[in-house]
């Protein structure tokens, strides 16, 4: 069997093992499968591919949020807060994550790309109305050296899913003036307005309901490319953490 053949198994294998595990990167067979591609990557120094370019990512490992909650489904369930920062309120709100998707598209400026993380959620919190939503955390990368991107957040979104009801939506997510969080949240906030120049959100755009912040000083990570072909990417990121990504 040539190597174009054993990528072609090995990635079917891949794709089965996941989800026979609901994306749980973590489990042995998928660690397998995953080790046996990094060997197998047909792209050399991959940070300066044109592959790496797609309108649309799509996420087809478990997400990588911190806190998350399993259900009986397969899908995974966690708070607003913990999607962007806390920046949002109600930040205890509970959503399952309907999909992440990330487009990446050369900026300009050399071989500066976007690295923005959309994930589209459903409301399951007993508390709301089940609508559908949208946060974006915007970033960017480049090359750090040939086999792994220095990405850069600096800021996010969020935002009604189309043909969501509006006044339904500004109910929920009008961002109170005076916040009730807690003080380990409070002290948070201070560390990262701190930190990363956080500008918090201003209030909402009643016309399309989206709230927004931004990072005047990016928090910076590494992205090693594992794996890059015309329909997979696998990265790893600083902590770990293992993204499977199919091009759609």
């Amino acid at each position: 069997m040539n190597d174009i053949e054993t990528r072609l198994e090995t990635k079917v294998a891949l794709r089965e093992a996941l989800q026979s595990y609901d994306g749980d990167v973590k489990q042995q067979k998928v660690k397998e499968k995953i080790e046996q591609l990094s060997q197998l990557n047909p792209i050399v120094n991959p940070t300066h591919s044109s592959l790496l370019e797609s309108q649309e990512w799509l996420l087809i490992s478990a997400p990588s949020f911190p806190q998350g909650e399993k259900l009986s489904n397969g899908k995974y369930a966690y708070t607003l807060g913990r999607l962007a920062f806390n920046m949002f309120e109600p930040t205890n709100l509970k959503l399952v994550i309907d999909s992440v998707r990330q487009p990446v598209v050369l900026l300009g400026e050399g071989e500066k790309r976007s690295h923005d993380i959309v994930v589209e959620f459903s409301i399951i919190d007993e508390l709301f109305p089940p609508l559908k939503g949208i946060v974006r955390n915007l970033g960017v990368c480049y090359p750090a050296d040939n086999n792994a991107l220095q990405v850069e957040f600096t800021g996010g979104t969020l935002a009604p899913q189309k043909g969501e009801d509006l006044s339904i939506w500004k109910d929920i997510f009008v961002q109170p003036k005076a916040s009730k969080k807690g003080l380990k949240e409070k002290l948070m906030s201070v560390f990262l307005k701190v930190m990363f120049g956080l500008v918090p959100p201003q209030g909402m755009n009643t016309e399309t309901g989206e709230i927004s912040f931004t990072m005047k000083r990016s928090p910076k990570g590494r992205l090693e490319v594992l794996y890059l072909d015309e329909e997979l990417r696998i990265t790893k990121g600083e902590k770990g953490t293992v993204l499977v990504c199919e091009r759609h």
